[in-house]
Order: C-alpha cells, then sequence, then structure tokens
C-alpha cells in the first residue's frame, strides 16, 4: 500500500471536493444522528475563515483513491504557540497507516510554523449511551497526547420540553433579576451591543472550565466580532440571540446564542452562554437561555433537537441545561499534544 500526502488550499476545487466526501462519509458512520456534513459550511472554511484564523490543509491517498485529510487552525491575533486539529479517515480505509501519516505529516508543519501544542476531540461512549468507536481516544493516545478536558454533548427533545415547569422556573427566577431586561436579535449584532459582546465573548476562555488546556484567553473587540458574524453568515448559520441588559447602567451583562444550519432545518445547536462575573446570582443565565429557546422556536418551528457541550466539571451551566431538559449523549475528550 502507498500513502501519499499533499498540502491543499480553496483554489484546488478538486481536493476541497475529495475531503468533504470524506468528512461527509466520517459524520454518517461515526456521528449519525448529527445533521448532514455541510457542504455550504465546509466551503466557507476556505474561502471566509474565522478572522485571525489561518488554516493548513492535507489531503493523503491510499493507492491514489482519496482516504483522509487534515485540518489545521494556526490563531494569529492571540495563542502563537497553539494551533487546532481535526484529522478523519474514510471509515472504509482505516487502520492502514492513513491516519499516522497525517499525523506525522501534520506535527512536521506544526514545527515548521512554531507550533508548540496542538488540540484536537475525539468522541467516545457514554454508559448507556449510543455507541461510539473507541479509536479516536485510541489514536490520541497512541501520538503521545494527553486528555486535557472532559466535555459532555447534552441534547434537548424539544417535544419533551416541560412547559409547565420551565415557565415555574421562570416565574422563580424573575424577582432576582429584578433591574435587567431581556432583549433579542437574529444574525448581526446591533451597533449599540457589539461592545458588550466582544467583553462578554472574550471572557469565555477565562470563566469557563479549561481544565489542562493550555489556551490564553482572547483578546476579542468589535472588529473581530463583525469578522465572525461574516464568517458565520457564509457558512449558512441562522443565529438567534438573546442579551440581558443592566438598566441602571444599559449594559448588555449577559448573552446566549442558538443557531441552525443550513444543511438541516431540524437541528439547532446551543452555542455561548455567558455571564459578567459582576452580575452573577441573578438567574440571567437560565433566564436568557430559556426566552432564547422561545424565541428560536418561533422562528424555527421545524427544529427538533438541540446540541450542545459543557465541561464535565462546569456544574453550574450543566444544571441550567438540565434544567432545560438537556440531557447526556456522548463523551468528548479535548486531547493536548505537546510538540
Amino acid at each position: 500500500m502507498s500513502i501519499t500526502i499533499a498540502s491543499f488550499d480553496g483554489a484546488d476545487h478538486a481536493s476541497v471536493d475529495e475531503a468533504y466526501r470524506i468528512g461527509s462519509a466520517v459524520n454518517d458512520v461515526d456521528l449519525p444522528d448529527f445533521p448532514p456534513f455541510c457542504r455550504r459550511r465546509f466551503d466557507a472554511l476556505f474561502h471566509t475563515p474565522m478572522p485571525g484564523t489561518r488554516s493548513l490543509w492535507a489531503l493523503a491517498r491510499l493507492d491514489g483513491v482519496p482516504a483522509g485529510y487534515l485540518q489545521l487552525d494556526l490563531p494569529q491575533l492571540d495563542n502563537p504557540d497553539n494551533a487546532t486539529a481535526e484529522l478523519l479517515v474514510h471509515p472504509d480505509l482505516r487502520r492502514r497507516g492513513v491516519g499516522r501519516a497525517l499525523h506525522e505529516y501534520g506535527v512536521r508543519l506544526l514545527r515548521e510554523h512554531g507550533r508548540k501544542r496542538v488540540v484536537a476531540m475525539a468522541v467516545s461512549a457514554l454508559p448507556g449511551g449510543p455507541a461510539r468507536s473507541v479509536a479516536g481516544d485510541a489514536f490520541a493516545a497512541a501520538t503521545g497526547a494527553q486528555p486535557a478536558l472532559a466535555e459532555v454533548r447534552r441534547r434537548l427533545d424539544v417535544d419533551k420540553i416541560d412547559r409547565v415547569a420551565l415557565r415555574a422556573a421562570l416565574a422563580e427566577a424573575g424577582p432576582r433579576a429584578e433591574g435587567y431586561q431581556s432583549v433579542c436579535w437574529q444574525g448581526t449584532t446591533p451597533p449599540e451591543y457589539v461592545t458588550d459582546i466582544a467583553y462578554l465573548d472574550g471572557r469565555l476562555l477565562m470563566d469557563a472550565p479549561m481544565g489542562d488546556v493550555q489556551w490564553e484567553p482572547e483578546q476579542v473587540d468589535a472588529e473581530r466580532i463583525r469578522g465572525n458574524e461574516r464568517a458565520l453568515d457564509a457558512r449558512g448559520r441562522r443565529r438567534y440571540h438573546l442579551g440581558m441588559r443592566h438598566e441602571a447602567s444599559g449594559r448588555l451583562v449577559a448573552w446566549t446564542l442558538l443557531d441552525v444550519g443550513a444543511a438541516a432545518d431540524w437541528h439547532a445547536y446551543q452555542q455561548i452562554t455567558i455571564v459578567d462575573p459582576a452580575h452573577r446570582g441573578h438567574r440571567l443565565g437560565l433566564i436568557a437561555k430559556a426566552e432564547n429557546l422561545h424565541h428560536l422556536l418561533t422562528h424555527e418551528p421545524a427544529v427538533q433537537v438541540i446540541d450542545t457541550w459543557n465541561a464535565a466539571s462546569n456544574s453550574h451551566m450543566v444544571a441550567i441545561n438540565e434544567q432545560l431538559g438537556f440531557r447526556p449523549v456522548d463523551s468528548w475528550t479535548d486531547w493536548q499534544l505537546t510538540l
């Protein structure tokens, strides 16, 4: 068997097509409850990347047949020593050395670009949950990577939401949130809120549990928020925001985001939820998430399920999500390799 690896970029349409087909096959086999692998999102990774991200791509062929690909994201605005990786091998061509060859190729590239560590995720089964391959964790361990953060994916089945209990929880939380007002919007953040959203977004890696992952907080400003929005627009992400406005200061002090992709109107992701530390203790996280759930479902009635990830140690946010009805599906490990 002969394995060849070549770098490619968005101008190489044939390689992009081949990588997309590999990604689609992996998605269908490894995560059959996920929405389809989105072509619009995949193409946008090449022509409209997130601001401050340089991506390096490589395609592996086994005896001339496209067999796997590697995506390395190199932050440019912060975390200059770090990178993230996604390494996928076609399900029909595994256990033939393709993954190892892509890994070795990627390590050489990262060292050439002065990176000192790389982080990648692998999924595994939870007791009583759907079957998941053990190959991802086994491969990561074999490369010398260390498990740095344990996360759990939870899913909300919209038809099983206990709306009576949710209304009661909001009624109980309301008095504690006196002096705060919710505001919602879709897509692009209104100009009057963008500075506050940049501040909250920049707090995420300061406030969320990171385990042993060595990742600096990101420097986020209004320009970076606008760049993120352009990238998400290009991916076809329909975004539903809700912020909690502190009436005395006029600032948004909490923010949550739900979004729906271009490939499946039945599926949404619960993205960031964050509360300014100075304004915690008022149940703003619960109120924001519950009200934004209503916001989403009002405009996206086809949504049936919503997925979210939390660090296993993030007991506060996990408790809120479970109160809303999210239930564990599978486990995800952030593996960190020091080069």
